[in-house]
């Protein structure tokens, strides 16, 4: 089966009429042959496509898809990530999906498949919560595939794991950049601007064997033409930015930045923390710990100057208290890690 294509198993009647659009208008008949389907029943196909976010044009000429969207063909793929890519409409989790790939036989996802989702119905957020993909949104999984029989990649280990949320947030942090947005880092991975508004989040789940993971899966969410109250999104600074450009730059950082050795990931994320030297609240697993957020230790973790000493934290949710305590709205994507 060819990258980017879709198994009628696993999706909605709807999205069978989704893999064969594109930004050149095809007409009812023309895409009723191929599905074997009438035109009017096309026509019902797309309008239940709009339904769910997809932005299908509906003109005299045809169906088409908007310029910019990040389907199969209109993401400009500068690497192995997003080579293969596969765009839905409605999905319970872009997660969930990547997996379902990973596993799909007789050609499972490769390393750096890529799922897009207009919708989730089962996305999962912070600590358990419920999480829907709104309109104007970027979410999308990536599978880090580590050990297997079709490929050359070591397993990876809980090291690696421990840096990927971090590279991650690194790498978004640089495609955000690049591409005309400032912004920066609260620990370990959540996308912030300046002033502390959530761009982005992340989430990261490995299926472990012992110390090592056979796999990963990477989620991201982010905010491009609108946000939840209190969170910004990157049309307010840059315009023009379409998703398909956004995820091309996104997928070419990831794929440069989950390659390089921890020292080097935890150098760039301190040069773009928003969080060190700044006083924090983290709500943990031990209770709440306050105090100045002072460095990462060679693992990644967060070093936190309390009353009682230095703490390390490795996981939590953590509060930027003061003049970047403004991260209002619900998270837009994932938790941290």
């Amino acid at each position: 089966m060819p990258p980017g294509t879709v198994t009628r198993h696993t999706l909605g009647v709807p999205e069978r009429l989704l893999p064969l659009l594109t930004v050149q208008p095809q007409s009812g008949d023309q895409l009723g042959a191929r599905l074997g389907v009438n035109r009017v029943t096309v026509n019902t196909l797309a309008r239940r496509l709009q339904e769910h976010g997809v932005p299908v044009q509906i003109s005299r000429a045809g169906y088409a898809l908007a310029p910019g969207t990040p389907a199969p063909g209109l993401v400009a793929v500068r690497g192995e990530f997003g080579r293969a890519l596969r765009y839905c409409a409605a999905v319970t989790s872009t997660q969930d999906e990547v997996r379902a790939w990973a596993e799909q036989e007789p050609q499972p996802a490769p390393h750096g498949a890529v799922v897009v989702a207009e919708r989730q119905t089962a996305g999962r957020g912070r600590r358990g919560r419920a999480w829907t993909t709104p309109h104007g949104h970027l979410a999308f999984s990536v599978l880090l595939r580590g050990e297997s029989e079709e490929s050359d990649f070591p397993p990876l280990s809980l090291s690696d794991l421990a840096v990927m949320p971090l590279a991650a947030g690194v790498a978004l942090q640089a495609a955000c950049t690049a591409l005309g947005t400032a912004c920066g880092l609260k620990w370990p991975n959540d996308l912030l601007t300046p002033d502390g508004r959530k761009l982005a989040g992340i989430l990261l789940e490995a299926e472990l064997r012992g110390e090592e993971a056979r796999r990963a899966v990477l989620g991201i969410g982010l905010n491009i033409s609108a946000a939840p109250e209190g969170a910004a999104h990157l049309r307010a600074v840059t315009p023009p930015l379409t998703r398909a450009a956004v995820l091309a730059e996104v997928l070419a950082a990831l794929e440069h930045w989950l390659t390089q050795p921890a020292p080097a990931v935890l150098s760039a994320w301190r040069a773009a923390s928003l969080t060190l030297g700044r006083p924090v609240r983290v709500q943990g697993a031990r209770g709440v710990i306050e105090g100045m957020a002072r460095d990462l230790d060679a693992q990644g973790n967060l070093l936190v100057d309390t009353a009682a000493g230095l703490q390390t934290v490795g996981t939590g949710e953590v509060q930027l208290v003061g003049a970047l305590a403004q991260e209002g709205g619900p998270p837009p994507a994932f938790p941290a890690r």
